[in-house]
């Protein structure tokens, strides 16, 4: 098993920790609370969060597992955003390893329609934020079982250390277009990666029901679009449950 080391991922202006084990990356670079960025990464996780409070799975090793801590200097209203950004900043990355990564609204990372990565944005204090993204680098047999889906994970041949620094500088170039642009800078992007693209999709909204359309792009705001029967629908906080070709 490649260690993780700190002397391997480099960045310009951040600060990077390692740690053996923790519960959530996202809650040490709260603690951490520093003006200037931080990234932390751990071997283990014990209680890794994806959205809504699902757990994130990923066994000791077998994933790259990190947070970026800064503070953005946009609108609060904006930062809903971010998980966006945070996904074209780790496709761009994925993408430089040879993985064709693409975007699963809003925060997921996949490969042929198997899960490759997933992120989770969370925000303290107005413009404190803690961008956590895992990534699946070496097969696991018993994590399809425990997520009940797909599995894709890196081929391994570049080392853990290499992944998270790759998409740590990708990061830190899409949050500073983010900063000078809004996600009017990289949207037209996202959509270029998307895994979903003009595809039938079933999204489960907030409140439990079931919206069925056409995947049409994003809003301005992050909003997934869907065209239905009774038009343009947006939707601001929801998963997508089924997908197929239209």
């Amino acid at each position: 098993m490649d260690r993780l080391d700190a002397a391997g991922i480099v960045l310009p202006g951040v600060e990077v920790r390692i740690v053996e084990r923790c519960g959530s990356t996202n809650d040490l670079v709260f603690e951490a609370n520093r003006a200037k960025p931080v990234l932390i990464a751990a071997e283990e996780q014990t209680a890794g969060r994806g959205r809504r409070g699902r757990r994130w799975h990923s066994a000791p090793g077998a994933g790259a597992t990190f947070s970026l801590g800064c503070r953005i200097n946009r609108p609060v209203r904006e930062l809903a955003a971010l998980s966006l950004v945070a996904g074209v900043a780790a496709a761009r990355a994925l993408r430089t390893l040879g993985t064709d990564a693409r975007l699963k609204w809003p925060n997921d990372l996949v490969v042929d329609g198997a899960k490759l990565g997933g992120i989770l944005v969370e925000s303290r204090n107005r413009n404190q934020v803690a961008i956590g993204i895992g990534i699946n680098c070496r097969a696991d047999r018993a994590l399809e079982g425990k997520v009940q889906r797909k599995v894709a994970h890196l081929n391994g041949s570049v080392s853990r250390n290499e992944v998270i620094r790759r998409i740590g500088l990708a990061l830190l170039e899409a949050v500073g277009q983010f900063e000078r642009n809004g996600l009017d800078g990289l949207r037209a992007e996202w959509e270029s990666m998307d895994a979903h693209a003009g595809q039938r999709l079933r999204v489960r909204l907030a409140d439990g029901r079931v919206l069925s359309g056409k995947a049409a792009g994003l809003r301005p705001d992050g909003a997934l679009q869907l065209q239905t029967t009774k038009g343009m629908r947006s939707v601001t906080s929801g998963r997508v449950v089924s997908a197929r070709v239209a």
